[in-house]
């Protein structure tokens, strides 16, 4: 890798002009004594002083003894990671500062800012700011799911981005989520498996994405005609609070889906053999509510053989109605 590319990405990471002059000699020369290494490097003696303390603090060389002894770079592994939190640290400091000016400023000045509670964005611009809000989570994504579904290709990938930079998701879908073609298979259980949590209710009562404690997202679709014209950016606010509580509420009423990397709870009944991936598609699906025909659409099978398969986890569970065949799937960790 030329020199240029490890400066600059040295330079990034915080490391001063002078220390990185002197980190390049080194892997040139190490090891090779301190003395030497300035000679080099054309740096009188407090500069070099300075330059290589900046290096030892950083992780990146040995310490100098000060008789003589060469020095040399350490594996930078542990260095890079301790500039990388250190640069990250600061970061959150000074966007914290910033962002307190601004409230500071939006306190004193409330008229000011009265328009800027809530943000109107129509047609085109709305996929480009659902995307930017999403990717912008820190902390926890609240959502109220259901079709019709504005066209962005790439949610399911983007949404199991965030659940793997350990953003919490917690999602409550309708049962038209469940229902509507392809989407259990395709979008709903890939999160799940990825650590979403996610409840079913019969109908959400609007559809909403809540990022973090900084905005509301709500959709004003047309349901009728299926058309995507407005959103609404609702800020920190009585509305807000309130999208929040109903938010928190739905959640406390919504039935569980499954979520596969949960054990059994403690105490239960092993069963005789865990169930396939599509028996815990069914039961998920028959828990939210959705009807036969639309779970044998999902799962590619006929009613019949739909039948047939819930005849089969209902004498392995030893049920008799599709209530008690939920009831125990459910104590078993199947749900």
């Amino acid at each position: 890798m030329a020199t240029g590319e490890v400066g600059e990405a040295l330079r990034r990471l915080g490391i001063g002009v002078t220390a990185v002059r002197l980190y390049l000699a080194l892997l040139e020369l190490a090891p090779v004594p301190l003395p030497e290494l300035g000679a080099a490097t054309g740096l009188d003696e407090d500069e070099l002083a300075a330059a290589y303390a900046e290096l030892v603090e950083a992780r990146l060389s040995s310490a100098a003894t000060g008789d003589g002894e060469a020095v040399a770079p350490l594996p930078p592994a542990a260095g890079l990671q301790f500039l990388g939190r250190l640069r990250a640290a600061e970061l959150d400091a000074s966007c914290i500062t910033v962002a307190g000016a601004f409230d500071t400023l939006r306190r004193r000045r409330p008229a000011a800012f009265k328009n800027d509670l809530v943000e109107v964005v129509t047609g085109e611009d709305i996929g480009p700011r659902l995307r930017q809000t999403w990717a912008g989570a820190c902390d926890q994504i609240r959502q109220f799911d259901s079709p019709p579904y504005f066209p962005i290709p790439t949610a399911t990938d983007e949404a199991l981005a965030t659940l793997t930079r350990g953003v919490t998701q917690r999602v409550v879908y309708s049962r038209e989520s469940l229902e509507y073609p392809g989407n259990f298979r395709r979008s709903i259980e890939p999160c799940i498996a990825a650590g979403e949590q996610a409840r079913v209710v019969h109908a959400v009562p609007v559809k909403l994405i809540i990022v973090d404690d900084a905005c509301a997202l709500v959709s004003l679709s047309i349901h009728e005609v299926d058309v995507h014209h407005t959103l609404l950016v609702v800020r920190p606010c009585g509305l807000f609070s309130a999208l929040v509580a109903l938010f928190e509420q739905t959640w406390q009423n919504a039935l569980p889906l499954y979520d596969s990397r949960t054990p059994p709870p403690q105490g239960a009944a092993a069963p005789p053999q865990r169930p396939l991936p599509a028996d815990r598609r069914m039961l998920a699906l028959l828990a939210g509510g959705v009807p036969d025909e639309d779970i044998a659409r999902e799962l590619g099978i006929s009613r019949r053989t739909l039948f047939r398969r819930l005849e089969v986890l209902m004498t392995r569970l030893g049920a008799t109605t599709r209530f008690q065949l939920a009831l125990q799937a459910q104590r078993r960790g199947w749900l």
